[in-house]
């Protein structure tokens, strides 16, 4: 039987005071959510501020992981670009390192395609990879995109490309679309990205999670991805993330948990969440998960 996809830590990226990413800082929070029980760890998706970093960053920071010891088939990368060129450019060089996944984001510049077009987007990037292409997992995050993956293009691309296309990473925090999207398409790897769907979404037949909040509380969410273990004190905080600035109020609360500042840090065009935004976040997650009624 083919192992369950299981739990990926959507890796936050730390920055150094001069803006480059902090790449010792970024293979200890890797080791520490392998140790917590993540099956592997994503790099540059949303939560790793993927759509900043640069083509020779992005290589740079998977040699060093991978020379520091970290399997190549624990490592899944995020291709957040819009030119089919580019996004196969980064999706062909992870897989030819052995990366086990490419996250593949619709290209997100131009609004109000249509699925024709999004379709031949990906055609393109799976020509240009060639025999390359393969364990893609593509991307619905429609919040930020505004190009949402629906339930019919994603299955031209599975029967257009039924080696190449494994799995779906769904954040769209849309429940009656990822039911449907498990119903429909419940043999491909499917993700659930709201945590807060995450359990329920396991027991109708998900594979896991690409998690952002996986960063600080690995264990809990890992129940949740695998076993389908509901846990509402992780439910409830994503409302007190969702309050802020995701990417920001990830990285305060691994700031707040490693009690390293460099986490505050994010790249423009983001900004970093105030110091009462970061009081208010550690207060919400202290009284949920270290209480003693927690």
């Amino acid at each position: 039987m083919t192992q369950k996809f299981g739990l990926s830590v959507a890796l936050a990226t730390p920055f150094d005071s001069n803006g480059d990413i902090a790449i010792e800082a970024m293979i200890e929070q890797a080791r520490r959510s392998l140790a917590a029980g993540c099956s592997s760890v994503t790099l540059f998706g949303t939560t790793g501020e993927g759509s900043s970093i640069g083509t020779q960053e992005r290589e740079r920071v998977l040699a060093s992981l991978l020379d520091s010891g970290i399997a190549a088939n624990q490592i899944i990368v995020g291709v957040l670009v819009d030119a089919a060129e580019d996004a196969a450019m980064q999706a062909g060089h992870a897989l030819s390192k052995g990366a086990r996944n490419i996250l593949l984001a619709p290209p997100s510049y131009f609004k109000n395609v249509s699925d024709d077009g999004v379709f031949q987007w990906f055609s393109a990037v799976f020509a240009i990879l060639g025999d390359k292409a393969r364990d893609i997992i593509v991307y619905n995050i429609p919040s930020v995109t505004m190009v949402p993956l629906t339930v019919s293009l994603i299955g031209r691309l599975r029967t257009a490309f039924p080696n190449v296309v494994t799995g779906v990473k769904d954040s769209s925090g849309d429940w009656p679309f990822t039911e449907t999207l498990l119903k429909a398409h419940g043999d491909l790897v499917i993700l659930v990205g709201d945590e807060r769907h995450l359990a329920k979404g396991v027991r109708l037949g998900g594979e896991g999670a690409i998690s952002g909040m996986a960063n600080f509380v690995p264990r809990e969410v890992k129940l949740m991805a695998e076993e389908g273990m509901d846990d509402p004190r992780v439910e409830n905080f994503v409302d007190e993330l969702l309050k802020f600035p995701v990417t920001a109020a990830v990285k305060a609360m691994v700031a707040h948990l490693t009690s390293d500042e460099i986490w505050l840090a994010v790249r423009p065009p983001l900004v970093s969440i105030s110091g009462e935004g970061q009081a208010q976040l550690a207060l919400a997650f202290d009284t949920l998960f270290r209480s003693k009624a927690a």
